[in-house]
């Protein structure tokens, strides 16, 4: 029985000192020195005294009594040194009762205060004992210096917290200024919980952060980086989600500027300076990779198509070359470019600048005025721009004179697709590009640009020539490089009466996918027996790794690359080519939810794709996407069907663009 016995127990963290009052078996009937009568189940005591005292004393005396035993017990916790006790024992592998660990701290004799006070110490520490079968364990070393540790880091994360916290407050006031590593620190995360929100590395932590400076919700750290001025409204987060680099190093810089002043090689180039040399382009192309030229006689026309000798600046493994075979590709994104190249070099000497010398490597071909080939040939050559011309000015010239050099190339382009469509059964599906331009003021402005422009048709096709007979060249000469090809799709689809645009997108839907191999195969999509792409290499790795290949060949009789190195840069190139295409596909969808935000409730054009469950997959034709409607019950649309919808809803930052039926 416990009854006069003092009983100690935790309630809220701290020790209650008690005096049992009834034992009524399992449950002690209790007072406490702050004079409170309490129920309490033996199993939650952490020590009961051996000594008693008389219960029938008047209640004061008795809460005196508890107050005296209560202070000398912290007297005594405050002269026990638990390291130098944990010192003591620490080798031994067994446990210690209560008493014998307080005779190590006070001698033999000991009281039922010592061993309450032992008591006390040990449950507050938890650092050097841990408690097992109402007995005390020495914890192990590497357990010890792993707690200190940890403590250690939650005493700097609440730290972090406190200044994070007010400092955060401070930049939504007055904007961000970041001036060290844990104001660093914290904007990083907050990029990190932005982008991805659960997932995010420190998400408790940044949690904990937003809640102290008032934010309840996480959706709301978009908005607060934004507020600080760290991001803008439209930020590109794929850059960020992605990995994306967006500038280059001061030492790629100087490399760049130090190879601008790389004097033109005439040695083993020919000499086409006097042709009559031109480049056709869009109104804002800096970076000029690839030129034309035509000459008629008779009957015969000679066209030479002159890609930049990107090879001949970069050298193969230096700082540039690595930089480009990370990037694998320029990424060209409304209102932002991001080069493979640093500009002050893909601008200048990389580029077919107007009225300088270049080396190119160039393809010569002779055709006959059915446009059928007869001869042509790759050569090294020394060049020299005559005149920079954009789409625009091309197809002026085609409406308003005639019997130009441009109606003859425009002939020639419409009797190459011919051939490739009847010869190879290319597919025809060009759509017009969706042009996106964000003005100063975030205000969003959308066309459509019709790719089948006698200047567009006649550049593409020329591109689609020379990487044709650059896989020839490669082919013929068992060189190996890196080709790109596709099987046959899976159905081909009649056009019929049917909308061209909806016919595109389910055929689109048919072909097989694209395979990067470097042996050489059958690209049925654009009707050629092989394929490779060469015509870019100041914007494309894959286009330089084949030049490179295809100029050490003709200077050298070897490749520069053998089989296993082109498969590990197809590998590494591959893997970073889709993420371009996700985050160009990504920032496109974004800008157009964005476009359409201001746009709800304002019917638009569209054709109904696919019937699903429920639901309709429909073409927007002002931009070539798709999305869903609801499907009604009374609904009875058809495949095919135009119709108009409406926007309702439109969340460009969670991709959510939900439309219904306008219906008639």
């Amino acid at each position: 029985m416990s009854e006069g016995k003092i009983i100690e127990y935790i309630d809220q963290g701290g020790f209650v000192c008690a005096l049992c009052i009834q034992d009524k078996g399992q449950r002690l009937h209790l007072l406490t020195l702050s004079n409170r009568l309490v129920n309490l189940s033996e199993k939650r005591a952490t020590h009961i005294s051996v000594s008693r005292l008389p219960t029938e004393r008047p209640r004061e005396e008795l809460i005196h009594r508890l107050k005296e035993i209560d202070t000398k017990r912290e007297s005594l916790k405050a002269e026990i040194n638990i390291k130098e006790l944990w010192e003591l024992i620490k080798d031994e592998n067994e446990s210690f009762d209560y008493k014998y660990l307080a005779q190590l701290c006070f001698g033999e004799e000991v009281t039922d205060d010592h061993v309450a006070a032992l008591v006390r110490a040990l449950f507050e520490d938890q650092l050097f004992f841990k408690m097992k079968d109402g007995q005390f364990l020495p914890n192990h070393e590497e357990k010890i210096a792993l707690t200190i540790l940890q403590k250690e880091e939650e005493r700097q994360k609440e730290k972090k917290l406190i200044s994070g916290s007010d400092w955060l407050k401070r930049s939504l006031r007055d904007g961000a200024l970041i001036t060290n590593d844990s104001e660093r620190y914290i904007v990083d995360n907050l990029i990190d919980l932005a982008l991805n929100q659960r997932e995010a590395k420190e998400y408790k932590f940044v949690k904990d952060l937003l809640e102290r400076a008032g934010f309840t919700d996480t959706d709301e750290a978009r908005n607060i980086l934004i507020k600080m001025g760290i991001w803008e409204r439209d930020e590109h987060v794929d850059l960020i989600r992605y990995n994306i680099p967006q500038a280059f190093s001061n030492e790629q810089i100087d490399q760049a500027v130090l190879l601008n002043k790389k004097t033109v090689s005439y040695n083993g180039y020919e000499d086409l300076r006097h042709l009559d040399i031109f480049t056709v382009d869009g109104a804002n192309t800096l970076d000029f990779d690839d030129a034309l030229s035509i000459e008629r006689d008779g009957d015969h026309m000679q066209v030479g198509i002159h890609i930049t000798d990107v090879s001949s600046v970069i050298d193969a493994g230096n700082t540039l070359d690595k930089e480009a075979l990370f990037r694998a590709s320029s990424l060209y994104l409304p209102g932002r470019e991001i080069p493979m190249f640093p500009p002050q070099l893909s601008h200048d000497r990389l580029s077919l600048v107007k009225d300088c010398e270049r080396q190119a490597l160039s393809l010569i071909v002779n055709f006959d005025m059915n446009g059928e080939i007869f001869d042509y040939r790759f050569v090294p050559t020394i060049i020299c721009i005559k005149r920079h011309l954009t789409y625009d000015n091309v197809n002026n010239i085609y409406e308003t004179e005639k019997d130009t050099i441009f109606h003859w190339l425009y002939s020639l382009a419409l009797k190459r697709q011919r051939y490739r469509v009847e010869q190879g059964g290319a597919l025809i599906l060009s759509l017009p590009e969706l042009s996106i331009t964000v003005e100063k003021d975030d205000t969003i402005k959308m066309g459509l640009v019709s790719q089948e422009t006698p200047s567009r048709m006649m550049i593409a096709e020329m591109m689609i020539l020379y990487n044709w007979l650059a896989a020839r060249f490669c082919r013929d000469n068992r060189l190996p490089t890196i080709y790109r090809a596709q099987k046959e799709p899976s159905e081909k689809l009649g056009l019929e009466d049917g909308n061209y645009t909806y016919y595109v997108f389910r055929q689109r839907r048919k072909l097989q996918p694209l395979n990067i191999d470097v042996e050489p195969q059958p690209h049925s999509g654009i009707g050629l027996d092989s394929y490779i792409n060469v015509t870019s290499p100041i914007r494309r790795y894959f286009d330089l790794v084949s030049q490179r290949q295809m100029l050490n060949f003709m200077f050298r009789g070897t490749p520069f690359y053998n089989r296993e190195e082109l498969d590990k840069v197809i590998t590494q190139v591959t893997a970073v080519l889709k993420d371009l295409n996700t985050v160009k596909r990504n920032r496109y969808n974004y800008l157009i939810i964005r476009y359409l935000e201001t746009r709800k409730g304002k019917p638009l054009p569209a054709i109904v794709l696919d019937l699903l469950k429920g639901r309709y997959r429909v073409i927007l034709t002002d931009f070539y996407i798709t999305a869903e409607i609801k499907r009604e019950k009374e609904s009875s649309l058809k495949a095919g069907e135009e119709i108009f919808v409406r926007v309702t809803k439109a969340d460009p930052w969670n991709n959510i663009l939900d439309l219904e039926h306008v219906k008639s």
